[in-house]
């Protein structure tokens, strides 16, 4: 999710527990990280709230990029019959996603797996200070950059920002497992998606182009984070269009100046056209 996540779990970080706002108890690796994510999954104002409130009783979830799953905790307090799949590839951090799972999402499955374009092994890079930020395609100068901003925004001066910043991204190298969409849908047997949401800082395209193009009718809507650099924005919103949908998109006003921004993708014909609170950025069909 976004770079608010700017709590130091320190290297190794040793698995954790806090409680959400509602007395709830999760398993993390950063408490001050599992907090901001939930805040995030659950704000009114985002469209991952928005996603929730469309899905309907004993509908089908992707989750992919679960991180400790607390999206899909929310998602599931949404409606508490979905099926969900949640994938998350680092060892550490999937630990935590099964445990909070089990306590939290009956019926989900965890899966310990990257999600791209193809089936494969890949080199994966883990922030163990900042574990929602890490990923395929981890670059440690743009994730410093926009988390600077966002504190920016906070109100920090720079000194207490070079304090938050100061090796929240020092990062290792681990290999991952990868799947594709199609293939998760085709092992687990999930004949249709109500909601596939992406998280996976820059490799959002490759999920996507990791949907057969058999699977597209199946899916009623995605919900994604984007890193808008390279086009990518524009490249997802084209693809999302061409199989079907039409958009939302969303910047957190925390967030101006950077790459971030939310998409909604969803089918007019299949369900209610969404109605979402406009902040400082956000349009239909973009």
């Amino acid at each position: 999710m976004s770079e608010e996540r700017t709590a130091h779990a320190g290297p190794g970080a040793a698995r954790q527990e806090v409680n959400l706002p509602d007395g709830r108890r999760v398993s993390c690796t950063s408490p001050a990280e599992a907090l901001l994510i939930w805040r995030e999954a659950t704000g009114s104002s985002g469209l991952y709230g928005l996603a929730a409130r469309e899905l309907r009783p004993h509908d089908t979830v992707l989750d992919i990029g679960a991180n400790i799953g607390l999206v899909s905790i929310a998602f599931t307090d949404a409606q508490r019959t979905l099926r969900i799949v949640a994938a998350e590839p680092v060892p550490d951090v999937y630990a935590c996603l099964r445990d909070n799972i089990t306590r939290h999402v009956p019926g989900a499955t965890a899966v310990r797996t990257a999600v791209g374009a193809a089936r494969g092994v890949q080199d994966f890079t883990y922030y163990p200070a900042a574990p929602g930020n890490s990923g395929l395609y981890a670059d440690r100068a743009a994730d410093d950059a926009l988390t600077r901003t966002f504190l920016r925004h906070g109100g920090l001066d720079e000194e207490a920002v070079d304090m938050m910043i100061d090796g929240l991204h020092d990062g290792r190298t681990i290999q991952v497992p990868v799947t594709t969409v199609s293939d998760l849908m085709s092992k687990h047997d999930l004949r249709s998606v109500a909601l596939l949401k992406v998280d996976v800082e820059r490799a959002e395209l490759d999920v996507l182009r990791g949907v057969g193009a058999a699977d597209w009718p199946g899916i009623g809507a995605v919900v994604a984070e984007v890193h808008d650099e390279g086009g990518r924005l524009a490249q997802l919103s084209e693809l999302l269009r061409d199989v079907g949908f039409s958009l939302r998109v969303r910047q957190d006003p925390a967030l101006r100046g950077t790459e971030m921004y939310e998409v909604y993708a969803y089918r007019a014909g299949h369900s209610r056209e969404p109605v979402v609170t406009h902040d400082a950025h956000e349009e239909a069909g973009r």
